[in-house]
């Protein structure tokens, strides 16, 4: 069954190869436009001398709650011998080529729904390569936590943290710790309902009223979140919720 969970929550847990650990969720990056997970960025401890590595979210096969795992269909051969990210900079078009390529995929950018064949990813010149980073869409959720959230009259608070759906891996809210306004308090935000966002700034600029989001239904940090209460949330913020089956 889906569940809505805290990125925090999921970076306590441990990635694992069909034949051993890999290391624990670190971080992820996200597209702005859709606010979906492209990419899972795992630290591997001791293990390849602390690098980090990229998974895909569709390389996760199985979220073992009692154990507290990721389970994926790799194997670590095959992460040993992954393009090697520097997630300290922006992530160019040149490493996402070499890292669909690798592994044989067809990159997310070149999907299609209404085509049955995608075409065949052709190596490029290493020569054409571009070299800056060109993905302006592409954003670390360790980057984001810290923005400052402004209602339409006003500041509320700050990104704490980023509720993922733990099936399509799409970042379904954002925590807002309201502590420098409403003390104590922490809310959730959808980005359905972002005006805007001003990334030199780390501003985000939701269309809401510093009243609405006040009275908004507390965030419970400790539970999961239920149909019912992101019912209440939506009907609060007079919002039309999409279905949520699981």
């Amino acid at each position: 069954m889906r569940q809505l969970r805290k990125l925090a929550q999921l970076n306590d847990y441990r990635l694992h190869a069909r034949d051993g650990e890999i290391g624990r969720l670190k971080e992820v990056f996200f597209d702005d436009r859709n606010w979906s997970v492209l990419y899972l960025v795992v630290h591997t401890g001791n293990w390849l001398l602390g690098r980090n590595v990229l998974i895909l979210p569709s390389m996760i096969r199985a979220l073992d709650e009692e154990d507290r795992l990721l389970r994926t269909d790799l194997t670590r051969e095959q992460i040993e011998n992954c393009p090697e990210a520097d997630t300290s900079t922006p992530i160019s078009r040149h490493f996402e080529n070499d890292y669909y390529g690798y592994y044989g995929l067809h990159p997310y950018w070149m999907a299609d729904p209404f085509l049955d064949d995608l075409p065949e990813i052709r190596p490029v010149p290493d020569e054409l390569q571009p070299r800056e980073p060109d993905q302006p869409h592409l954003r670390s959720s360790a980057a984001v936590a810290g923005y400052r959230i402004h209602a339409l009259d006003g500041e509320v608070g700050h990104v704490e943290d980023f509720i993922v759906d733990d099936t399509d891996w799409s970042i379904r809210y954002f925590e807002v710790d309201t502590r420098n306004w409403l003390p104590g308090k922490h809310v959730l935000l959808a980005p359905v309902w972002i005006h805007s966002i001003d990334w030199r700034a780390r501003e985000v600029i939701v269309n809401l009223e510093r009243q609405a989001i006040e009275s908004a239904p507390a965030y419970n940090r400790k539970i999961l979140i239920s149909n019912e209460y992101e019912l209440a949330l939506y009907k609060h913020y007079g919002k039309t919720i999409k279905s949520r089956t699981g």
